[in-house]
């Protein structure tokens, strides 16, 4: 099967996935920033930017910018560990 040719620079998706490993939460700050709503929204758009720029699927692209949605409209919050 014939890889589908990416309309981005390497640059761009070097950047692009650069900038996603910065901004999702990691074990280091997760309990830190885990209800926090800019930074959960965020994470979840630069993961469909992320999407878009590698060739995602819309309907993942679109779920990813609709949580995004609901954590900036506080119609969602972390559910917690679910080992407590």
């Amino acid at each position: 099967m014939a890889l589908k040719k990416s309309y981005w620079s390497d640059e761009v998706i070097n950047l692009i996935n650069s900038l996603h490993s910065e901004l999702v939460l990691k074990d280091s700050n997760w309990h830190k920033l885990k209800n926090n709503k800019t930074c959960r929204a965020t994470e979840l758009l630069v993961s469909a930017l992320c999407q878009i720029v590698n060739g995602g699927k819309d309907s993942d692209i679109e779920d990813l910018i609709e949580q995004s949605l609901k954590w900036l409209r506080e119609e969602v919050k972390d559910p917690g560990c679910p080992s407590k």
